[in-house]
């Protein structure tokens, strides 16, 4: 390309001969011209006389290659291929540095979870995936929904961000899960522990940040299809996705659909409110669903810009187990177990849509990113129309419907004033518009605004010693609107005399809120053996439901109750990290305490509403502490050994259940994992043998109402393979699962279902084809 006259632009790609990826910070040099290669393996050298040179490219883990250029007016793009050196190195970011280096350096406890991990471990949902990693656990309802648990905190305490963008649905509710597709994620960063300073108010117990995609290499074209299936629930799914870029613009591409019909349990039998249901071969009833999703990014690149902006939708039904939808099942004339794959009452319908645009700005010594994002969730909640109290016969089956508009603008700006230091400056906004309907109360519309500016700066004392310090000002405002009863209910006034009213549920009422985050944070590397510590205040704002409930949850039989007088939640934690890796095995410990100020809770009380029991959101001081421990080892070349263990004790020190621990409490648990690598087995490359066996310890520690869960072990076993089927393509992917080995009857303390004493899914196999293209 020619820029001025007879002068000339160098254009090209540094790509990894083994695998084709972008070798991102490779070094391209000649006698006075010299350039960087960028994440997707780019470089460009402008103003180049006519001529032939000679360059020399560099990048750590390869072998040098040299190249010959001429340059003239018709110069093509060049495609440089790098070897691999004789030892193998980490990857690299444009800085020199590894990503493990960069994470040692960074004072929080953080677990990076690749494509590689995400693809031997996929489970039903995103969440129990990721539930293989010590410290985090999930709360289910039924096989196709899940919702994550930090260190024993969930629902709105563990932020769920995806593309830089904060997933908002219904996660307040036991039985809502998350709307996201699993498939086609490449990355994943967990934070365990506060992490309000960068992601506001509900990120008090962690964050799992769905980070973007690497942008396709220029001129590429690629994709993959993947095919499941499942013994257990009679599942069937199919996910396909492409990738493609010409120069500049680049698209990606999925769908997924997912259909499976009721799971089957290790019992014949289930014990509720003292009735006994009989479950027709196994089958928890009426746990069946579909799931269909479909997500589209359009992306542009050049000098100093990035930008994409991904269209995603999730669309979803799901049964409820039938006889956990209060009592009134006894006397129902639906058939629930004429078939396994039909969707009866009760069930709910879920449709997520969601626009995200990522924006990456070169300026100057500035790099500035900009997030913006727009969801739509609409949710809605069927069960059959039965009168309660005095409620008459609701004219249809829609119970509830819950319709949120949430409006999200993120800015960040990062910069090094000197070498030393790397400051970022954002500010992170929210606006969310809730709409209710149904004949079923339980929260009021609502509007929500949040805001919030922060600061930090990550200081190199020394190359192996690293402070990290930031601030936060958070702002919040929560709008309820007043809501009465569709139906008049009958008052004893004092002279004696009846009314017959439309009662209130809620009031119009404006809350505001606003409160400092704090975080500092030290690193320090000696050889093999890096050290964290880190202290933090974080905070919470009140969530419409803990704010202003006022109506009976039927999936869990309870009246809820507001508590118009709740302040935000303000959490002290503190965080050491101690690792030590050599070149056959690492350890390391990670652990925390945590205390809460004010930590809000749902509360049985002694009153009833229409027999009914009345719960109560109030707040109370609790003490958290906990940790978690792993080690790997590399026995031979072949065989590595991998152990985990997680630990949370919980106490609540003042409030009505002073003395206990908190809900969903989850029990000490380990998992040792055996993985064997094959060097060739028949017609299967690389094939490898996978064992986890999870123990877990009873978990006695409760809080009325929850019930003691005595303690399990289960075994689940992988075989993984390539296969050559194609010649000159790349190899399809194979993955042979068994799950609950021995079909082991066992209960999950944190499981919504456990609450009704239903059992985790017995046996499983699952056969998993990936199809690349």
């Amino acid at each position: 390309m020619a820029l001025a006259q007879n002068t000339y632009q160098i254009k090209g790609v540094v790509l990894h001969a083994k695998d084709l990826s972008p070798a991102q910070g490779a070094t391209i040099v000649s006698k006075n011209l010299y350039a960087v290669s960028t994440e997707d393996g780019a470089f460009t050298i402008n103003n180049v006389a006519e001529g032939t040179y000679t360059f020399t490219v560099s990048h750590i883990g390869c072998q040098p290659a040299t190249m010959n250029v001429e340059v003239h007016q018709n110069i093509k793009e060049i495609k440089v291929f790098l070897l691999e050196a004789a030892t193998e190195l980490e990857e690299v970011k444009v800085n020199g540095k590894t990503k493990n280096r960069e994470a040692k350096e960074v004072p929080i406890v953080t677990q990076t979870v690749s494509k590689e991990f995400l693809e031997q471990n996929r489970e039903n949902t995103l969440m129990q995936t990721l539930s293989k990693i010590a410290g985090v656990s999930t709360i289910n309802i039924g096989s196709g929904q899940s919702k994550p648990v930090i260190r024993g905190l969930g629902f709105n305490r563990v932020a769920v961000v995806q593309n830089g963008i904060k997933h908002e649905a219904q996660q307040w509710g036991n039985d809502h899960g998350l709307e996201i597709d699993q498939h086609g994620i490449e990355n994943i960063r967990i934070i365990k522990g506060p992490a309000s300073l960068l992601y506001g108010s509900d990120a008090i117990a962690g964050v799992v940040d769905i980070q973007q995609n690497k942008t396709p290499l220029p001129n590429s074209f690629n994709g993959e299809v993947n095919i499941l299936g499942e013994s257990n629930n009679d599942l069937l799914g199919v996910s396909t996705g492409i990738t493609a870029r010409k120069n500049k613009w680049f698209y990606r591409g999925r769908l997924t659909y997912r259909d499976y019909g009721d799971y089957k349990v290790p019992a014949d039998r289930i014990n509720y409110e003292n009735y006994i249901f009989e479950l027709h071969e196994n089958n928890l009833r009426n746990t069946a669903g579909y799931e269909a999703d479909a997500s589209l990014g359009i992306g542009f690149v050049s000098e100093g810009i990035k930008s994409e902006t991904v269209f995603s939708n999730v669309n979803a039904k799901n049964g409820f187990f039938a006889n956990a939808h209060g009592l009134e099942v006894r006397t129902s004339s639906i058939d629930y177990d004429s078939s396994n794959r039909d969707i009866d009452l009760p069930y709910h319908k879920v449709n997520h849509f969601k626009i995200t645009n990522n924006t990456v700005l070169s300026a100057g010594a500035h790099i500035l990113n900009i997030d913006l994002g727009y969801q739509n969730n609409n949710r809605e909640e069927h069960s059959e129309p039965v009168p309660h109290g005095y409620m008459p016969t609701p004219p249809d089956t829609k119970e509830r419907l819950f319709i949120k508009n949430t409006y999200s603008l993120n800015f960040r700006d990062t910069f090094k004033p000197t070498d030393q230091h790397n400051l970022v400056l954002g500010l992170n906004t929210e606006y969310q518009n809730n709409n209710i309907g149904g004949w079923g109360f339980l929260i009021p519309e609502y509007n929500r605004f949040t805001a919030g500016v922060f600061g930090y700066d990550q200081f190199k004392v020394n190359s192996n010693l690293h402070v990290l310090a930031g601030l936060r000002y958070d702002i919040g405002r929560v709008d309820t609107k007043a809501h009465y009863d569709w139906y008049p209910s009958t008052v004893n006034n004092d002279d004696g005399s009846t009314s017959y009213i439309h009662l209130q549920r809620s009031k119009n009422k404006t809350l505001d809120f606003g409160s400092l985050s704090a975080s500092l944070g030290l690193s320090y590397i000696q050889n093999k053996t890096s050290y964290k510590i880190n202290i933090g205040r974080s905070f919470r704002m009140p969530l419409a439901n803990e704010l202003a409930s006022d109506g009976v949850n039927y999936h869990m039989y309870r009246f809820e109750q507001g508590n118009i007088d709740l302040d935000p939640e303000i959490s002290y934690q503190l965080d050491l990290s101690v690792d030590h890796a050599e070149e056959t095995f690492s350890v390391g410990v990670s652990p925390f305490v945590n205390f809460f100020q004010n930590y809000i809770y749902l509360n049985p009380t002694s009153s009833y509403f229409e027999t009914i029991q009345i719960y109560e959101y109030t707040q109370a001081k609790v003490f958290r502490m906990g940790g978690e421990f792993n080690a790997s080892a590399s026995i031979f070349k072949n065989l590595q050994l991998d152990a985990s263990v997680e630990y949370v004790y919980s106490r609540q020190q003042s409030g009505p259940k002073e003395g206990f621990t908190l809900p969903f409490s989850p029990p000490l648990s380990a998992l040792l994992s055996a993985k064997y690598q094959f060097n060739k087995l028949l017609f299967f490359e690389k094939p490898q043998l996978i064992a986890d066996f999870r123990i877990t310890a009873d978990q006695e520690d409760i809080v009325p109402p929850e019930e003691k869960t005595d303690g399990y072990q289960v075994l689940n076993m992988s075989f993984l393979s390539k296969l050559n089927a194609f010649r000159n393509n790349a190899p399809l992917e194979m993955r042979i699962k068994l799950n609950n080995v021995f079909n082991t009857k066992y209960f999950n303390h944190t499981s919504f279902y456990r609450l009704i004493d239903v059992p985790e899914a017995g046996r499983n196999i699952s056969l998993s084809l990936t199809v690349p293209f």
